[in-house]
């Protein structure tokens, strides 16, 4: 709680001494850099790294994020050769240091490459509980698309984050996983008691849903037809480039408050598609629903063109935020009212600061968090490293979603 109030009341003067000087974005930068670092022991064994090539500064894209008190988590994947460390953190404290080197988490060992037992491969997105644990998936690979390899199986790994230490690895059964998957979104939904908590993850390219009960320590997979790709949405344009990723199935997810029914509603979406659906965790939560589910599925509208989402987030009060790639946007939807295209909003957007924002999330103190780091460029064609290529920011929710649809006075 001290660490929440002390990082609260930083942010808080940060935010609108920033916002003084910066004018009318809502989000406000805290950290960029041109090519992320580390940090290492000492400058001797970074020159080591770097002339071995188990660090390549050009190959390091971060892509996720988490907060979780005086941490602000930072993850890579491992997609080409020279990154040295998977999950990271910068400490808040170096909210005055504009490009702060990446801390690995809990350590460098912890880190290793093809260390299948104890170490992390290739991280993307993480989720902080209420339970001071941290929710790692690793997905074992090395590579990304044809380059693909597989040094270590998918595994579930959580972290006491008081003590740094990995309390729990489990891993994927077979029947969890085909030989298209590619895992990497997670929800986490925790019920009356630290046990009774459950992961969802997204199987991008194998299209499936795969549940995790920490109280049983076991998993199962749905499988649907709304996890697939639209064949009418995957043409895609960001950041001056127009590609096209049409097997891109599942990806983003975000859990609704607690209904007075006592369940959650858990929204999704493919990547390649412009729609939103939904279903009870009720369901997702009983291992008998696997081959008896399919009506309880919900198919919400669209959310419009260029409704490409990769991220997204709701908050306790029922406020979804989410990215809206094509637009180098964070859009909006008020939960208290229908899914539709014209109760959606844009909450902030910025077409050279905002390129491809790549993650979301919201703090225990209501504050939200955007990370950009111009993925599409990095990916297919390059990047500018004398230019500004990764940021973090920071703004009150409450500002973000005021004069839009989504605010919460206006439903009140």
């Amino acid at each position: 709680m001290f660490f929440q109030t002390w990082v609260s009341y930083i942010l808080i003067l940060f935010y609108f001494c920033v916002q003084n000087v910066t004018g009318t974005f809502k989000l406000q930068e805290v950290f960029r850099w041109s090519a992320v670092d580390y940090a290492y022991p000492d400058e001797y064994t970074r020159a080591q790294a770097i002339a071995t090539q188990r660090f390549v500064p050009e190959n390091n894209l971060p892509v996720g994020i988490e907060i979780w008190n005086d941490k602000l988590f930072v993850t890579v994947p491992r997609w080409r050769v020279g990154i040295p460390s998977t999950l990271n953190y910068i400490s808040l404290h170096n909210l005055g240091t504009k490009s702060p080197r990446l801390i690995p988490y809990p350590d460098w060992q912890s880190n290793e490459l093809a260390n299948c037992e104890s170490g992390l491969t290739t991280v993307y997105r993480i989720k902080a509980d209420a339970c001071d644990r941290l929710w790692v998936l690793d997905t074992g690979t090395f590579g990304i698309g044809n380059t693909t390899q597989n040094p270590c199986p998918y595994t579930l790994n959580v972290f006491d984050l008081f003590t740094n230490r990995r309390i729990r690895r489990y891993r994927f059964r077979p029947e969890d996983t085909n030989s298209n998957t590619f895992i990497a979104n997670i929800a986490v939904d925790l019920g009356n008691s630290c046990d009774d908590a459950f992961a969802y993850m997204s199987d991008e390219l194998g299209y499936g849903l795969i549940v995790y009960s920490w109280l049983e320590n076991k998993s199962w997979r749905f499988n649907h037809g709304y996890f697939l790709p639209d064949p009418l949405a995957g043409d895609f344009n960001i950041g001056g480039l127009n590609f096209q990723w049409f097997e891109e199935g599942i990806f983003g997810l975000s859990l609704s408050p607690v209904l007075t029914s006592g369940e959650r509603i858990l929204y999704f979406s493919p990547l390649a598609s412009n729609r939103e659906f939904a279903v009870s965790t009720r369901v997702l939560q009983n291992s008998s629903k696997v081959e008896n589910s399919y009506h309880e599925f919900i198919a919400l509208p669209g959310r419009g063109p260029n409704g490409h989402v990769t991220a997204k987030v709701m908050s306790e009060e029922g406020i979804q935020l989410f990215n809206l790639i094509d637009r180098n946007a964070i859009g909006c939807w008020n939960s208290a009212d229908p899914y539709h295209c014209t109760n959606i909003d844009i909450v902030d957007k910025d077409d050279t600061r905002l390129i491809f924002p790549s993650d979301i999330k919201i703090d225990n103190s209501g504050y939200v968090w955007v990370m950009s780091d111009k993925m599409s460029n990095f990916l297919l064609s390059s990047l500018d490293f004398d230019d500004i290529n990764f940021r973090i920011f920071v703004a009150p929710l409450n500002v973000l979603i005021d004069n839009t649809k989504c605010n919460v006075k206006t439903h009140q």
